[in-house]
């Protein structure tokens, strides 16, 4: 039992340190998936929603210094009973997450590996019974070091941990592990490698035969029936070849200008997804980028999901002389963690992405 329990208390332990760590690398993201989680369409927690980056710094902290408590073995009590009613809280709602295919991606890992819903609550489960053994058996959790030293070491986590989410926010994260990082070819990154796997469909066929209904299933051929045909549901059996970007696109009066200009040599792209919701210090500055980068002979373009009317107004409040894009915001929310921020491009490779924070560290 005192083997098993040390396993248990390793994998433990280790895990929500990682899974902590990779949250708080990007804690936008992060709240941009529990934002998921409190639409009306899931919990219906709206009332949340504007506490959300709130809420995802403070839950990626505590289960990342849950992780170290736990392997050095401080307050064993405390530390299993928040352990189990985390796990607990969840593994709930992963399940209902997968079982009512509500979010796609449950956030557990944040960018850095994407899980399916089952396979997030799988992993939950997983988890839920090692942390019972640990729970039931915590007189088997030894303290590692001098039990005066685990406060100072749970302090000095904490203070870490909001050091480095203070800097990540300031800034962009430490590791970018979305598809939009720098080096990518954008538009390589959109394409399907010949012979990848298509998306494979069952089509459930409804038929009225001799007064009764009857659903016939095909792999998309009409099925010689001799009857009235009523509807065809499809149902997704297994899932296609999806390329790491596939939602991105550069829209001005209805049409997508994407392969036009990511050809430009130079392209500078000033990237606010909601302008309504734009820092002002930011907007402030992109005057003086912009005059910086068309003096280097770069085109400059912005890209944001707000309307037309409230792009003109933000021109006109901070004197900008710039041509804005419709972009899907979810996309542009991905390309990069800052709003407003900055993209520059060479022919469709990103060469560097900079907070506004760090506007003057671009090079043009």
């Amino acid at each position: 039992m005192r083997i098993l329990v040390g396993i248990a208390r390793w994998v433990v332990g280790l895990l929500f340190i990682f899974s902590g760590f990779v949250k708080l690398n990007d804690p936008i993201g992060f709240s941009f998936k529990l934002e998921e989680y409190f639409s009306p369409s899931v919990l219906d927690l709206e009332f949340l929603a504007p506490f959300a980056l709130i809420i995802a710094i403070l839950l990626v902290v505590f289960e990342l210094v849950l992780g170290i408590m736990l392997l050095i073995g401080y307050l064993p009590k405390f530390t299993t009973w928040a352990l189990l009613l985390m796990i607990i809280f969840f593994t709930f709602l992963t399940f209902y997450s997968a079982y009512y295919n509500k979010v796609t991606d449950c956030g557990c890992f944040g960018d850095a590996i994407p899980l399916t819903p089952w396979q997030s609550f799988y992993k939950d489960v997983i988890l839920l019974v090692l942390i019972l053994i640990l729970f039931f058996k915590r007189e088997y959790i030894t303290p590692y070091f001098a039990k005066a030293s685990h406060r100072w070491i749970v302090f000095l986590s904490f203070m870490l941990c909001f050091v480095f989410a203070y800097y990540v926010l300031m800034h962009l994260p430490v590791f970018d592990f979305r598809a939009y990082k720098e080096g990518t070819h954008i538009e390589q990154a959109m394409t399907v490698p010949p012979g990848a796997p298509e998306a494979v469909y069952d089509y459930n066929w409804k038929f009225r035969v001799n007064g009764e209904e009857k659903i016939y299933t095909t792999s998309g051929a009409y099925p010689t029936v001799e009857g009235e045909f009523i509807e065809v549901d499809t149902e997704l059996v297994q899932k296609g070849y999806e390329p790491p970007i596939h939602d991105f696109s550069i829209e001005k009066d209805g049409e997508n200008h994407l392969s036009e200009v990511l050809a430009e040599d130079k392209l500078l792209m000033i990237i606010a997804y909601s302008l309504g919701r734009s820092e002002s210090d930011g907007m402030k500055k992109l005057k003086d980028v912009i005059n910086r980068a068309r003096s280097n002979g770069y085109r400059v373009i912005g890209l944001s999901a707000s309307g037309e009317e409230l792009k003109e107004q933000m021109n006109e409040k901070y004197g900008l002389d710039l041509e804005w894009y419709f972009s899907d915001e979810t996309a542009l929310k991905t390309i990069i963690r800052s709003n407003p921020g900055f993209v520059r491009l060479q022919e469709g490779t990103i060469l560097q992405k900079r907070h506004w924070n760090d506007a003057e560290e671009l090079e043009f």
